[in-house]
């Protein structure tokens, strides 16, 4: 099959890793995948078994405004008939994240389901606290995905959505996010001279409001200082300059961007997930696939679906950075076998992808 994922940079992040992922196990399949980013700038390392093309020059940040979305549609749609008259008809095209959805949404491609990586809800809440065009922009986007076909990441974004009234889709469906476990075991393992002798926890996430850095560093500030904290973060100036004011800056290690995050999460004695909403968090169970314990808030969504049976203990509520601490401190007494963990069955790469193959049929 031709498939084509749309996406709006592949720039770190967890929705770019999963398709990235994706693609790769689709192109494993003997299946012709493309991914298209809207932007032309990419932090990831490819897979050369997937071809990747951008659609603008830039960053591409502005280009569904409304001043500019007509000649981007335009753009989008010329790309795609040449594609078509090269490599035949496109039998599947996943959309991901708001840019590319207002794009496509609006656009004559055929074939298109939008993938929803987080949970709207809490999105939308986060953006009224910047105000109201910033508001009236995202919500105009989650209303252009009325009519269309959705994959949510977890069940609750799912729930979420049906439950709700500013989505009204013409399907809608659960897709976990594909892992592909020998690949990360094996970077899991790769020698890494910057990975602490010391103890640490780690953090993997862009530093942004939703992450709340600010709940996880006051957490850490109350745990044995013979801990270091590791952040895998995008801003490493910005994250120490916070961190001061949690009297914890000495205890940082922010290496930046890492292509291989596996040995480091694999080294530390936890990973701690502070975020106040998620749609399915990829580092959760990338933790769990090396047998690192993790604690995490019980955001919406995603957690409460990676942590269950014996280890739903170690999901704590939102914004609560004492009750985070003491969850810390249970995981480190405790040291739980994790590599059973029930989720780790249900997101395997090739099961996923063939999940997703079958939108095709």
């Amino acid at each position: 099959m031709n498939i084509i994922i749309v996406i709006d940079s592949l720039v770190g992040g967890g929705a770019e890793k999963v398709m990235l992922t994706l693609a790769e196990k689709m192109a494993k399949l003997q299946h012709n995948v493309t991914i298209l980013s809207l932007a032309s700038n990419a932090e990831y390392d490819i897979p050369d078994i997937v071809k990747v093309d951008s659609l603008f020059p830039d960053r591409a940040s502005k280009v569904d405004r409304f001043w500019q979305r007509k000649n981007s549609i335009l753009r989008l749609e010329a790309w795609f008939e040449k594609k078509q008259s090269e490599i035949g008809n496109i039998d599947l095209v996943l959309s991901n994240l708001d840019r590319s959805n207002n794009l496509l949404a609006l656009s004559n491609i055929k074939n298109v389901h939008f993938v929803i990586h987080n949970s709207v809800n809490a999105e939308l809440a986060r953006q009224k606290k910047l105000g109201p065009f910033s508001y009236l922009y995202l919500k105009k986007s989650k209303q252009n995905l009325n009519g269309k076909s959705l994959i949510c990441v977890s069940k609750g974004v799912e729930k979420e959505i049906t439950q709700g009234d500013l989505i009204n889709p013409s399907a809608i469906a659960t897709i976990y996010n594909p892992f592909d476990f020998e690949k990360i075991n094996q970077q899991a393992n790769e020698k890494n001279n910057d990975i602490p002798n010391e103890p640490y926890l780690i953090h993997v996430g862009r530093l942004a409001k939703q992450k709340r850095h600010d709940i996880l560093f006051a957490a850490f500030a109350k745990l044995d200082k013979k801990y270091k904290l590791v952040l895998l973060c995008n801003k490493p100036a910005k994250a120490l300059k916070l961190a001061q004011q949690y009297g914890i800056d000495k205890q940082l290690v922010v290496p930046g961007f890492q292509q291989n995050p596996y040995n480091w999460i694999q080294h530390a004695k936890a990973l701690v997930l502070s975020s106040d909403f998620e749609g399915l968090p990829t580092v959760l169970i990338e933790a769990l696939a090396v047998a690192t314990p993790v604690v995490s808030t019980n955001c919406t969504f995603g957690p409460s679906e990676i942590l269950t049976g014996e280890l739903s203990k170690y999901l704590v509520p939102v914004q609560q950075s004492e009750a985070l601490a003491n969850a810390v401190k249970q995981v480190l007494a405790d040291k739980p076998n994790v590599e059973n963990a029930d989720i780790l069955k249900q997101v395997q790469a090739e099961q996923v992808a063939l999940q997703y193959l079958a939108l095709a049929n």
